[in-house]
């Protein structure tokens, strides 16, 4: 269902939303990904995420969309009821602002 609202409330919602995807983006990059605000309708509540960089290839991306990316904006902006993630397979990592190693990998030291 779609609200109406006024250019101010548009404005405000975009702007916590922004926000937000600006604070959880470091996390994402630590790891070698990026995390990209593809989409939003803010009226109707939608919201286009896509994970890129490492989490290309990685194995748990779609568990950082769904139980971190997503909990974490349904949590925070009470108005979002619908958020669809997506991997950027295109992205080129040499051109990526998010460079990284990705994931964890452990080291052994020798004894």
């Amino acid at each position: 269902m779609t609200t109406t609202l006024t250019d101010e409330e548009r404005g405000s919602r975009l702007s916590a939303l922004t926000a937000l995807i600006d604070l959880m983006r470091p996390s994402v990059q630590a790891d070698g990904g990026d995390l990209v605000l593809v989409r939003a309708d803010v009226e109707a509540g939608s919201v286009e995420v896509q994970l890129g960089g490492a989490c290309s290839s990685c194995a748990v991306s779609s568990a950082t969309l769904q139980g971190g990316v997503e909990r974490i904006l349904r949590g925070r902006l009470d108005w979002i009821t619908e958020v669809v993630g997506s991997v950027d397979e295109t992205m080129d990592l040499e051109t990526s602002s998010a460079m990284g190693s990705g994931g964890y990998v452990p080291r052994y030291r020798d004894l």
